[in-house]
């Protein structure tokens, strides 16, 4: 059962280190968001349930680990929604291809 729950303890820190890689290597706030709470929460859940099948857990600390991935579950969804609510709402546009000549542009516009 060790086993077990280290193979999915170090399952979820690889999702939330590509949740991480994900957060600098992305190019707009909406493809962050998305690729951050995907890995993120499919980390979190594989974390937790390593955690659960640690020989070493008892009764009453299944209850508050129980309690603190159900509001997390609840929680980061919510959060990335309103993130990304408000960046629409803000204005911001998502990151387009453009070609040189476009570009050249649009930097000229900022100038």
């Amino acid at each position: 059962m060790t086993i077990v729950a280290n193979i999915l303890l170090v399952a979820g820190l690889f999702f939330i280190v590509v949740s991480t890689y994900a957060l600098f290597s992305m190019r707009d706030v909406y493809t962050r968001a998305h690729a951050v709470a995907k890995s993120e929460t499919v980390g979190l859940i594989l974390v937790f349930a390593g955690v659960f099948l640690r020989p070493e857990m008892n009764v009453n600390a299944y209850g508050r680990l129980a309690a603190v991935l159900i509001f997390a579950l609840i929680a980061n969804p919510t959060a990335v929604h309103a993130l990304l609510r408000a960046a629409i709402r803000s204005g911001t546009e998502p990151w387009k291809v453009t070609g040189q000549a476009e570009a050249d542009r649009e930097l000229e516009r900022y100038r």
